[in-house]
């Protein structure tokens, strides 16, 4: 994870006592809380500007040809899930 750095973090005192509460039920501390928290959203945000920069590459008239087209073969017995 690499070499710990630390951060003065001020906090409203009602979201530290939110956020204390939470990582207690938890059974984390609120060190570790707040590190999940930071990398939860880290990684929605990465996710999203992923996705962004995927859909900026896409062709949307050619994904629309491709879903349009005429069908193929119709599903054998072997493609159908048991039960």
């Amino acid at each position: 994870m690499g070499t710990p750095s630390n951060y003065a973090l001020r906090l409203p005192a009602s979201l530290k006592q939110g956020a204390e509460q939470v990582a207690r039920e938890d059974g984390t501390t609120l060190n570790q809380f707040i590190v999940s928290a930071v990398a939860e959203k880290l990684s929605a945000m990465k996710t999203a500007q992923y996705f962004a920069e995927r859909a900026r590459g896409g062709d949307l008239q050619a994904a629309l040809a491709m879903l349009n087209r005429t069908g193929g073969q119709l599903p054998t017995d072997e493609d159908r899930l048991p039960g």
